[in-house]
């Protein structure tokens, strides 16, 4: 077996001289080098932002979503969204290890979860078996290649692979708002009835404790209402995340008119930075988790309005971020119920 870059840059196609996740085509082939793993895959959760854009450009039609993974990952190599550049994760069985690697914890049948995006891994698809629009999973027969540096997840024995898959989707969420949020704090988290919203929301009530406060922000009243009788928040805002200044308002209104200390995106739609940036107090955090969010808007928004805040890159993988997330579902009943019902 030859042996490859740590980081995959062998399999780099074009441009040359950079790595994966930014290579515009990737080989695919899966004939393993001798520091990489190959992987059964059984399914993919393909990323909020990357599966709606995708879904609107289809108009819902399930072949067309079909036919256009199919179209990217031929092209590409990886499953990389050209218009949000995201792509998502995967779980399946490990196929082989590569010699260098036979030290790990690792061996052909184990079924694992990756932690690193479908935009920086090769990944060939020979059958999508079905589409699950209401949960962005994509059911495939297919293989995957994992570098040297690839973080993975063995799937836990105490809970479906199914369950373990959606909320190891978005793992990096919480664990982020483990690290961030300080006790007596408030808190504004946007998009909070999707997957990343409410882990993140019930991250936070652990940490804001008994006098912070957690404000939610939904579209519809349902949502609100959910969030509110499952214990996930101190208050619930129903607003678009693309009006910043009702944001602000029904934000400001919701906590006792200040402006919160830090906020949380977890929208999957375009356009939304400002009503992340305008509620957040001087030298409070901006925590911006979605992929949608254009970085160039942010800044430039947030010097535009005089906004002296710490804007952070919703990183995917913080230390941890896997046994804090699944941590979670098993400390919640109520928590794995909603995940159970909502996305398995």
């Amino acid at each position: 077996m030859k042996k490859g870059c740590k980081y995959g840059t062998h399999r780099v196609i074009e441009p040359q001289g950079v790595l994966t996740q930014a290579a515009y085509k990737i080989d695919n082939d899966m004939e393993i080098y001798s520091n990489e793993i190959l992987v059964n895959v059984q399914s993919l959760n393909v990323d909020s932002a990357s599966f709606t854009q995708i879904e609107e450009e289809a108009k819902g039609d399930v072949e067309k979503i079909k036919a256009k993974i199919l179209e990217i990952v031929g092209e590409r190599g990886k499953m990389q969204n050209p218009v949000t550049g995201s792509g998502g994760m995967f779980i399946g069985t490990v196929a082989e290890v590569g010699e260098d690697l036979k030290g790990r914890d690792l061996k052909p049948g184990d079924k694992i979860a990756s932690l690193v995006s479908l935009s920086l891994t090769p990944l060939r698809i020979d059958e999508i078996i079905a589409v699950h629009k209401d949960i962005d999973r994509v059911d495939i027969k297919g293989q995957a290649i994992l570098f040297e540096s690839g973080i993975y997840a063995k799937l836990p024995e105490d809970m479906s692979e199914t369950l373990a898959l959606a909320a190891l989707d978005v793992a990096g969420a919480p664990a982020q708002t483990a690290k961030l949020v300080k006790p007596g704090q408030s808190i504004l988290i946007l998009g909070a009835a999707g997957k990343s919203g409410m882990l993140c929301c019930y991250e936070a009530m652990k940490r804001v404790g008994p006098t912070g406060r957690v404000i939610a922000m939904v579209r519809k009243q349902e949502q609100a209402d959910n969030l509110i009788q499952w214990g996930l928040c101190h208050k619930a805002i129903i607003s678009d995340a693309t009006k910043p200044m009702d944001v602000l308002n029904k934000t400001l209104e919701a906590n006792n008119g200040k402006e919160v200390d830090m906020s949380i995106s977890c929208v999957n739609i375009p356009s939304t930075e400002m009503s992340c940036i305008l509620p957040v107090r001087d030298e409070g955090i901006v925590y911006f988790f979605s992929m949608a969010t254009s970085f160039t808007k942010a800044a430039l928004g947030a010097e535009g309005i005089g906004k002296d805040v710490t804007m952070i890159v919703g990183n995917g993988y913080t230390k941890d971020h896997a046994e804090i997330t699944l941590a979670e579902l098993r400390e919640s009943a109520i928590l794995r119920e909603i995940f159970e019902k909502m996305y398995i």
